[in-house]
């Protein structure tokens, strides 16, 4: 190793000491193990521009061991990013840019968020799915437009999640060539050797999975690491796994043992870290002049490759003007003006149709008008009815658009919330309502970043039915509701589902998920109700009850209709009720308190209706409503049978509703006899 690169590589490594020191707070030691790899890569391997991060042919580079990131943030400064010495200095404080584990949007050159183990691993799946589809869709002939690579680095623990199996299967399944990642294999995970609980032959374990896989012996070794990405690439039928042994901590009192993990090394560690690796002692937050101006020529690199790509854009945009300004709107975020009229209307002298089934019409029907919608289903497409019908699939052709992600729940999730914030794409993925368990952390990411993820689950409650309690969502709206910036849609009919999707596909800064039925439901009429206005507010009313009713019922999806039926129910026994269907909490709660007491006028009672957990309508309902739910799983049986057994039925809403307003009716006798 020259003394350039050494002195450029301890100038990583202890601006990422330095910060862990001053934030008295963080993991030091993989900054000092892997800082050869990551100067490396944003140095000379990787083509990126730190003066425009979001140019859309950059190589992409996500740190899945995201306890790293005084690492990322150390690289990202000293390449030329937006990230100050200042900034450095502020690691993880209160509204600073450098928070303890990287969060997509807070820091310039942060390709997304990571922490939670193997999500960054499934995320940078998704970005290299994205690019190959991309390329298959925009490429021409001499004019490679969409061209890069997928890097990042991994630890042990992002191999011990579950997650990464099922990315990993799918990333060699689909052959995705350009995606690159370096394994840290420094045998230490937070607990001690990792011979404590992992001791699988991972080289194995890859290849298994149809990866290329390429053994490092010393993670210091510049040239051994760089002939190994040059192998990588040119491999071009399957992912590689750069496996490296470096060793946790190096040059620290505490290198190679699990003590300089997750804890600073201290004043006195720090000095004598300083003092083995031949750095000034007294000098924090340090960048030899020498090593900043070797450090640099990353600008003027980036800087080089993006005009290069800029002049081979504008002469592919002059001889396919038509793909050149679409790849532009895609990469820009934007819809094409108009798309909204392919959606379909569905006529209330229609049949019946499960929302489910509507969403597959609503897809296909805007499908030529945003041919940037993506993705697929786990293994449960016939299902969820989530297909382009004219589109093939993209294992065999990767212009095709729909993705068989197969039964990898997570793992499918976590590649949508990649392939979003790649850029270029707005994309899906689909299961079973009930299986959203298993998708949760993805989803909770998706919210983190505010990517334009979207997620279709269908069998959206106990009418289900057969299936029984293990198919059957009974806490999961409440549980997904309770996630900030995520959005929730459960419509009611056709004529909202299309709705739904309309305002999904609009929400660009919003994760977005929606729970269908399967069961077939009525139509709402569209010549009487503006339904699309309605679903984007979140809760409108389709049954007014006169000017003065005595009770408003609130029910969402399947159960607005329930909700119909007990109102008509009431008014034979001079009760009048509002109905109002809620297709979207988050959606309701973003309007102004004038449009929310037009909708729950505080002097009326209120019964909500749903299919699921009670425990949030109450904030809707107050303490004189009640709310038909369920405060138990569901059972074995007919869909129909489990919905009238628990109470779902007009019979119970009239009953429930009618209690609510002799209750009212009384405290309103015994205020006037005061």
């Amino acid at each position: 190793m020259s003394n350039l690169n050494e002195l450029s590589i301890n100038a990583l490594r202890f601006l990422a000491v330095d910060a862990v020191q001053k934030a008295n707070s963080g993991h030091p030691g993989a900054p000092l193990g892997d800082a050869p790899i990551a100067y490396l890569l944003f140095h000379k391997i990787m083509r990126h521009n730190p003066k425009n991060s979001k140019w859309s042919n950059r190589d992409r580079f996500v740190l899945s061991n995201g306890h790293a990131s005084a690492l990322l943030y150390s690289v990202l400064h000293l390449s030329g990013y937006k990230i100050t010495i200042e900034d450095l200095q502020q690691f993880r404080q209160w509204e600073s840019k450098t928070p303890g584990h990287p969060e997509y949007g807070e820091a310039d050159g942060v390709e997304c968020t990571t922490g939670p183990l193997g999500q960054g691993l499934s995320m940078a799946v998704g970005m290299a799915a994205a690019e190959k589809h991309l390329a298959a869709v925009y490429n021409r002939d001499e004019f490679p437009i969409v061209d890069h690579y997928t890097f990042g680095l991994l630890g042990d623990g992002d191999l011990m999640e579950g997650v990464s199996h099922e990315v990993a299967s799918l990333a060699g399944t689909l052959g995705l060539g350009k995606l690159i990642f370096f394994y840290d294999d420094n045998l230490i995970s937070l607990d001690g050797p990792t011979e404590l609980s992992y001791t699988e032959d991972v080289k194995k374990r890859f290849e298994a999975y149809h990866w290329q896989v390429i053994k490092v012996a010393d993670g210091n070794d510049l040239a051994a690491l760089e002939a190994a990405v040059e192998e990588a690439k040119k491999e071009t039928s399957k992912p590689t796994l750069i496996q490296v042994r470096t060793v946790i901590g190096y040059g620290s009192p505490k290198a190679g043992s699990n003590k300089v993990h997750g804890e600073p090394l201290g004043v006195e560690g720090v000095k004598e870290t300083k003092k083995n690796l031949g750095w000034p002692e007294d000098k924090t937050f340090y960048v030899p002049e020498e090593a900043a101006k070797n450090w640099h020529e990353a600008i003027g690199k980036g800087e080089k490759s993006e005009a290069e790509w800029n002049e081979l854009f504008a002469k592919y945009k002059k001889a396919y003007p038509a793909e050149g300004a679409e790849f532009e709107r895609v990469f820009a975020g934007k819809l094409k003006e108009g798309w909204e009229k392919s959606l379909p209307s569905f006529p209330v002298d229609g049949k019946p149709v499960a929302t489910r089934t509507a969403g597959n019409t609503v897809m296909n029907a805007i499908a030529k008008e945003v041919p940037e919608l993506f993705g697929g289903a786990a293994d449960l497409t016939a299902s969820t009815k989530t297909i382009f019908k004219d589109s093939a699939n993209f294992h065999v052709d990767p212009a095709g658009r729909n993705v068989f992600f197969g039964v990898r729940e997570f793992g499918m999730c976590a590649m949508v919330n990649g392939m979003a914030v790649h850029g270029g794409l707005i994309p899906y993925g689909s299961t079973f309502f009930v299986f959203s368990d298993y998708c949760k952390p993805a989803i909770r990411i998706a919210a983190l970043m505010r990517s334009h993820s979207i997620f279709v689950f269908t069998h959206d409650s106990i009418a289900v039915g057969e299936d029984g309690p293990t198919h059957e969502p009974i806490e999961h709206l409440m549980a997904l509701r309770a996630v900030p910036d995520l959005t929730d849609f459960r419509p009611a009919d056709a004529n909202e589902t299309a709705a739904c999707w309309r305002l999904a596909i609009e929400r660009s800064h919003h994760p977005t998920f929606f729970a269908l039925s399967r069961q077939d439901l009525p139509l709402l009429d569209p010549s009487k109700l503006d339904i699309y206005e309605g679903v984007k507010h979140g809760a409108y009313v389709i049954e007014k009850g006169g000017d003065s009713p005595d009770l408003i019922i609130v029910g969402t999806g399947a159960e607005v209709w329930v909700a119909v039926k007990g109102a008509a129910e009431l008014a034979k026994e001079g009760i009048t009720a509002r109905v109002v269907s809620m297709p979207s909490w988050e959606l309701f709660d973003e309007q102004d308190d004038a449009y929310k007491a037009s909708i729950f006028p505080a002097e009326i009672p209120k019964l909500a209706v749903e299919a699921g957990a009670p425990l949030g309508w109450w904030k809707y309902v107050g303490s004189t409503g009640d709310v038909i739910g369920l405060d138990r799983f569901g059972a074995s049986a007919p869909g129909a049978t489990v919905l009238d057994k628990l109470g779902f039925n007009p019979g119970n809403v009239a009953k429930r509703g009618k209690a609510i307003v002799e209750k009212a009716r009384k405290s309103e006798a015994a205020l006037a006899g005061k």
